[in-house]
């Protein structure tokens, strides 16, 4: 028995390293259909009973399905895998923060906006979340389902305090539309797209067009040098542009009362 539970683990590195510093959970992406999702909780979450800022990540069309060691191969579960640390400080008031991430995983594709609202549903009842501090980003499929999500509707877009598209996918036609419920909301979105990849940095550059158009300034682009890959290292948390990680920019909004 031991010989063939020993087995099986070396058939399974996937499961093994998506279990590593993550903690695999289930959650309902629509009525119908349940799929995996990663979680890290902050390291003294257990320790009191305070909220935390909760970023959720969305991954490219190569990582959905039901493999959920595939998430840690890229983006932010990429870096919770290899053991780093998250923990920034927000430039708005010099204070340290921890996040509770959630990185769900489509069944096909991306998630949809309906989906994307299910997940933070369960993520808001699950654990302690400060509902002020809610962040969503995702790369390529996942990029277009965070660009999908801020412009749905007026319910999803408020739950939103900032956004990091990088190499979004085309939205769908009628959400292109819909560029002001990001101004409303007051979402600031810090879009990347790559010079090797002219149609995702176009893609990018248009959307942050649209929404400064309500609202000028709400949101920046950054152009890589790269061609449709490479995001985990601006998911590093060692990365800096202006002196500023994702984490610490998006650590510099939050939703007002």
């Amino acid at each position: 028995m031991r010989f063939s539970i020993f087995w099986l683990f070396l058939l399974l590195p996937g499961f093994l390293l998506a279990q590593k510093n993550q903690q695999k959970v289930d959650v309902q992406l629509t009525p119908w259909h349940n799929n995996g999702a990663l979680v890290q909780l902050p390291d003294n979450y257990a320790a009191g009973n305070e909220r935390y800022p909760l970023i959720m990540f969305l991954h490219g069309k190569s990582k959905a399905g039901t493999d959920i060691g595939k998430l840690a191969l890229e983006g932010i579960p990429y870096w919770l895998d290899k053991g780093a640390k998250l923990d920034a400080v927000s430039p708005a008031d010099g204070k340290l923060y921890k996040f509770i991430v959630v990185c769900p995983q489509a069944l096909e594709w991306g998630l949809t906006p309906v989906q994307v609202n299910y997940v933070l549903d369960q993520m808001i009842k699950r654990y302690r979340v400060d509902t002020s501090r809610v962040y969503l980003t995702g790369y390529s499929a996942g990029g277009w389902a965070t660009v999908m999500a801020i412009t749905e509707n007026q319910q999803i877009s408020g739950r939103f305090a900032a956004a990091v598209p990088m190499s979004p996918a085309t939205i769908d036609a009628p959400n292109e539309k819909r560029f002001n419920l990001v101004s409303k909301a007051n979402i600031h979105c810090w879009y990347f797209g790559g010079e090797e990849e002219i149609n995702f940095l176009e893609t990018a550059q248009r959307y942050a067009d649209s929404t400064n158009k309500y609202k000028p300034g709400l949101a920046r682009v950054t152009t890589t040098p790269y061609r449709h890959c490479c995001w985990k290292e601006f998911y590093d948390p060692a990365f800096r542009q202006e002196g500023m990680s994702i984490y610490e920019w998006m650590l510099q909004y939050k939703k007002e009362p």
